[in-house]
């Protein structure tokens, strides 16, 4: 089985844990990178993990900034996550934006680092996310050829069939919930082999929601998320604009 000792997380809002609120933790925000990283550090004292990811990075980005400072930090695991807001915007060039996230996973893989990268989520049930559809499968197939081109781990979020279920997504319906954090740390430590004390998430039969409150739950998501969302685009700014890595060196956990 597996021991690291020096982990570097990169990436957006998915990493940086967005949809998993906790105060007491460096930026407000715990998510599924930190609780893979208690898990790691409980079997490795030595243990020390880093998280370098920013809500609202495009890929380009997050190359630029992060890529050197987890180089320098010699981890022997990375996750690296990114291309999902790029993929949501109007003009989107998936041979560029793959061919930057395959020099980068190049670079990290050469240094001999278990490297975890991921698909893009199954949005088709969704009336808005679903239309990316179909730009989603062609960025996934270019991601798996990344993968199988330099040796990094897949996780294949794309067929995660939980995630359809919204309880496992934040009141946003683009960030995963707390529990959607926690069965994605559970997944990636499946994926990496490592055992663990993570409790399996159970959501149990979905009551049937009536079509009343589902109407005033998509007013309210229109109002508070998605006109800031489109306001934020037009004006080119980001909700990343001034947020800084929550753990931007390597440390002990807790």
């Amino acid at each position: 089985m597996a021991e690291f000792t020096r982990y570097v997380a990169m990436g957006d809002s998915f990493t940086e844990g967005v949809g998993d609120p906790d105060p007491q933790r460096p930026g407000g925000l715990r998510g599924w990178s930190d609780l893979v990283a208690e898990q790691l550090a409980s079997r490795t004292p030595e243990f020390r993990y880093a998280n370098l990811a920013i809500r609202g990075r495009l890929l380009d980005a997050i190359v630029d900034e992060q890529l050197g400072p987890a180089l320098d930090m010699a981890p022997d695991l990375v996750t690296i996550y990114a291309g999902g807001n790029d993929m949501m915007r109007p003009k989107f060039d998936v041979d560029r934006l793959v061919g930057r996230y395959d020099d980068a996973v190049a670079q990290l893989t050469a240094t001999g680092a278990t490297v975890l990268v991921w698909t893009a989520y199954d949005a088709g049930w969704s009336p808005v996310f679903g239309k990316l559809r179909g730009r989603n499968a062609v960025y996934n197939e270019l991601v798996r050829e990344v993968a199988d081109r330099h040796g990094a781990t897949l996780v294949d979020f794309w067929r995660f069939d939980e995630y359809d279920d919204h309880r496992m997504w934040d009141w946003d319906r683009l960030h995963m919930s707390s529990l959607g954090h926690r069965n994605m740390a559970a997944r990636v430590l499946g994926v990496l082999g490592v055992e663990h004390a993570l409790e399996p998430v159970s959501l149990g039969t979905l009551a049937p929601q009536p079509k009343s409150e589902a109407r005033r739950e998509n007013l309210v998501w229109a109002r508070e998320f998605l006109l800031p969302w489109i306001s934020r685009r037009v004006r080119g700014t980001s909700s990343g604009d001034g947020v800084t890595a929550k753990r931007p060196v390597l440390a002990p956990v807790g």
